[in-house]
Order: C-alpha cells, then structure tokens, then sequence
C-alpha cells in the first residue's frame, strides 16, 4: 500500500485531537491515514507543533516563511552545540519540516553559504519589462555583483525573475552581444566585428573575475569556521 503524499488541514488537526485526548494513538493515526513506517514520528511532530502554536500551524500561508542568513546559521549551531535536537528545533521555532533544518546543517557543514531565503512572490507575477540594451547590461551586472541574485535584483528593478533569467543565462553563456536584439541571437565568432569580439572578451573576462571573486569568498568564510 503506497504512502499518501500530503495531508489536508482538517486530517491533521483531527490526528492531533484524537491522540491528545487518548481517543486514538499514533500507530492507529498513521495506519488509517497510510503513512507508512516513520507515519508515528510524523503525527507526533504534527502534535507537538499543535501544542505550541494551535491549529494556525497547519494552515498553508499566502507566502513561504522569511528565514535570515543569521536565523539559520543560529539554529544549525544550535543543533551542532547539541543544545536540541532536530525535532525539538523544528518545534522551538516552527520550521515547516525537519528535512529543511537537516538542509540547513547539511550545508553549513560543507561550507556553503546559508543564504537569506526571502520568497518575493511578486517577481513572478510582474508584467514583461521594456527594457534598451544598456539598461539589460546594467541590471544583469548588478545581479552577478550581488552573487547571481536574481530573485532580489528583479524585485529591485522590476522586472520578470524568467525575464532576467533569460538574460543573465545569455548574458553568461555567449556575452553581452546576445542581448543586442529581442531574439537572442548571436553571431558566430567570425562574422563578429573587432568591437563585438572586444565586448564578448570582456564579458567573459567580467565573468571569469565574478567566479573568482565567489570562489574566494567561499574559501575565506571556511577559513573563518576552521578557526571557531
């Protein structure tokens, strides 16, 4: 018997009232609700989150939650310090789910940067932005000075995240030449122009210096942890 995918609202605040009154225990919850072997875990989770926040914490939210760089990286020392647990840190803070704190710790250990998740639903949903050569030039090299931010440099400017997705992945991949017309297109090397071979070699040099820059960083911030 497979495992159902998700829950509805009402399935979870009825499992937590029939095991908090002793109506039902968590075996018999996950069974009926088939679960599958961790499904006792699982609505005990669901129980203590109920407990400390109410039914409120089962209800899914217009937009997903901010987390802060700082946020995270408190709770994954949290966690390393052996203070709590995961599950105990997934209800002291109201994480959606304990796969996303083990994310987190994940990443820290390997050095990765915790980066702040802030979700901008409206980059999404903005129209098309008309925009000349230079003014493409000047956001997509804004959003590679700010790391690849593309979900940030978009709220910024107000532009489409697909629309300067579009544009930095050309942008990346053949230089600034392919942002010159509305179709993307750019020319073969030797049908370029001194100028246009010129451009393509400084955005690539722009590039090479960007992922040099983010490498060091990168190596700094783990030089930094070895020391703690």
């Amino acid at each position: 018997m497979s495992r159902k995918s998700s829950y509805t609202v009402e399935e979870k605040i009825k499992a937590c009232t029939d095991y908090l009154s002793g109506f039902k225990s968590a075996i018999q919850i996950a069974i009926e609700l088939n679960m599958g072997k961790h499904g006792r875990g699982v609505v005990r989770g669901w129980v203590k989150k109920y407990e400390a926040y109410g039914a409120s914490v089962f209800i899914n939210k217009a937009r997903n939650n901010y987390y802060s760089q700082e946020f995270k990286e408190r709770v994954v020392k949290e966690y390393l310090n052996g203070t709590n647990s995961p599950n105990e840190l997934v209800i002291k803070y109201n994480i959606p789910s304990r796969t996303t704190l083990i994310r987190w710790i994940k990443m820290y250990n390997n050095h990765i940067e915790l980066k702040e998740y802030d979700p901008k639903p409206e980059v999404y949903m903005v129209d098309t932005l008309k925009t000349t050569f230079e003014e493409r030039i000047e956001i997509i090299k804004y959003c590679l000075a700010q790391g690849r931010d593309i979900k940030g440099t978009a709220a910024k400017y107000g532009c489409k995240y697909a629309q300067l997705y579009q544009w930095v992945r050309k942008y990346e991949a053949e230089g600034q030449t392919a942002l010159i017309d509305k179709r993307g297109k750019c020319k073969q090397e030797d049908k370029l122009s001194d100028l246009e071979k010129a451009e393509r070699k400084i955005a690539q040099l722009e590039r090479e210096k960007e992922e040099y820059r983010k490498k060091y960083e990168l190596l700094k911030k783990a030089e930094e942890r070895e020391r703690w």
